[in-house]
């Protein structure tokens, strides 16, 4: 490195000083943290000393891979698994078409596109809190708007929180009206990147919309797109709040039905006090959405189109 590169790293160091220690303590420390603690078998309750406390609780509680082989062994961990995959194969679809849907009417040329716009955005801008809270009571079998227009079509809702068959798709309805706005607005500014020439080029052959969107759209947006699909499954595997507050009494549903790997970790970490067992539960769960973003990126250049 030059003298003046030497200089202007110095010069930087002050100002990225206060962002590499929050950096440190809320994210580094963190993870090393719950890695140690995943080989052991702490409760959370004993206190944990830096000084000669330290190697004490090391040789009391350090059980080295036997937390990561009691959960690999177990069927609960692929019922969870299986839960997380089956949220991930209704939601994903779910919430690409309807994001695409809203991007599309937000960027027409009609006056009304800022007032869709801000409508669309709300929901993101409430809590998962709330919003769960406002679902379950949409969602109710007994006086749930919802089923009370069914009935009024002559239809018999179902019991939809408290049925082991639609309790995770209510979760998925949920979870794509929440996250709607803010992939849409991801997709539109794709789509507000693409060039028009290629749309009038387009209309002078005589393409149609549908043309248009599957021939331009689709394969320019190809990019923007797979952003989406690789944030939205990493945040599907960490899907939590919406079955806390939505599912009965917080039991992960009917015959266990919305129990998924952050639910499973928040329960042995806090309920049951296994917080070494919690701490192995969220490294296999590290494992698992690793896995599936290497797979997403190795099929990236298959179908995905960088150039504009």
């Amino acid at each position: 490195m030059s003298a003046s590169g030497r200089k202007g790293v110095k010069a930087a160091i002050p100002f990225l000083l206060p962002s590499l220690i929050g950096a440190l303590l809320f994210s580094v420390l963190p993870i090393l943290v719950s890695l140690f603690l995943s080989i052991t078998n702490w409760t959370g309750m004993s206190p944990v000393s830096l000084t000669r406390g330290f190697f004490q609780f090391v040789g009391k509680h350090f059980v080295g891979l036997e937390n990561f082989k009691a959960i690999l062994s177990d069927s609960e961990f692929y019922k969870v698994l299986s839960h997380n995959l089956y949220f991930i194969v209704l939601y994903l679809p779910s919430m690409l078409l309807v994001s695409m849907a809203c991007a599309l009417i937000i960027n027409s040329p009609r006056k009304t596109a800022n007032v869709y716009r801000v409508l669309y955005y709300i929901p993101v801008l409430t809590s998962w809190v709330a919003g769960a809270l406002i679902w379950k009571w949409l969602l109710s079998p007994t006086y749930g708007p919802i089923n009370n227009v069914l009935a009024l079509l002559g239809i018999e809702g179902p019991m939809w929180l408290q049925s082991e068959a639609w309790a995770m798709p209510s979760i998925v309805i949920a979870s794509v009206w929440k996250d709607m706005g803010f992939y849409a607005m991801i997709i539109l500014g794709g789509l507000k990147s693409i060039g028009v020439e290629y749309y009038e080029a387009a209309n002078i052959d005589g393409a149609g919309k549908t043309q248009c969107f599957f021939r331009i759209t689709l394969p320019l947006l190809s990019s923007v797109l797979f952003y989406v699909i690789m944030l939205s499954l990493i945040n599907a595997f960490q899907l939590f709040p919406q079955v806390m507050v939505m599912t009965r009494d917080g039991n992960a549903g009917p015959n266990g039905a919305t129990m998924v790997m952050v639910e499973r970790i928040y329960k042995y970490a806090f309920k049951y006090g296994k917080m070494g067992y919690a701490a192995a539960y969220s490294w296999l769960l590290f494992a698992v959405i690793m896995i599936f973003t290497v797979i997403q990126k190795k099929g990236e250049k298959k179908w995905v189109n960088y150039e504009s």
